[in-house]
């Protein structure tokens, strides 16, 4: 093992992928998926509202928190590609 390689794995693995050049997704599919993610934040906040008129408060929280989640990661989808 050399000091290079850390996991002490075979460092040629990752080579092919490291070496190729990453393109970015195309605008129609990033905005497919931010359609999506959108879709699945109001579900969450759907739920989370839900779950606090009933009472349940840790599980509207936590729709709540999975809303902000989904549309953090849609936006991030947008805007880095």
């Amino acid at each position: 093992m050399t000091g290079d390689d850390a996991h002490g794995g075979d460092s040629r693995a990752g080579d092919a992928a490291a070496s190729q050049p990453s393109t970015p997704r195309p605008l129609i599919e990033r905005v497919a998926l931010a359609g999506i993610a959108v879709l699945v934040a109001g579900l969450f906040g759907g739920m989370g509202l839900a779950a606090l008129a009933g009472g349940e408060v840790f599980l509207g929280v936590m729709g709540g928190i999975g809303a902000l989640m989904t549309v953090w990661a849609a936006a991030s989808n947008l805007r880095r590609g």
